[in-house]
């Protein structure tokens, strides 16, 4: 095998992760739009939701007026709307609150 054969069989994983990153977005109650290193969910409230995403579990626990309680990879955190938190290796912030939905945006913050 050439050695440019093997660069190009070596560097196929690295083009690979981001769609499998993509694939491994889901929900219960919830919509996701994931790239590799975040995802925005819109979570239904009034129900249990959660989505799985960047390989963790990500739950709407409680809203308080303008302010959401998470609970990402068994972490708990508090986030009002439009500012944002750091949870265990995230970078949390609530977009918007509505009377039906919680848009949310978690990425990796490193």
């Amino acid at each position: 095998m050439t050695s440019s054969v093997r660069r190009k069989l070596a560097v196929l994983p690295l083009i690979l992760l981001p769609l499998g990153a993509l694939a491994a977005c889901d929900g219960e109650n919830s919509k996701t739009d994931c790239n590799a290193n975040s995802c925005t969910v819109t979570f239904d409230r009034g129900v249990d939701a959660s989505a799985s995403i960047l390989g963790v579990k990500a739950e709407l626990v409680d809203v308080k007026g303008e302010t959401v309680t998470l609970k990402i990879a068994g972490q708990r955190v508090t986030v009002p709307v439009g500012d944002g938190q750091q949870s265990d290796g995230f970078d949390v912030s609530v977009q918007s609150v509505t009377d039906d939905h919680v848009v949310v945006k978690i990425s990796h913050n490193g």
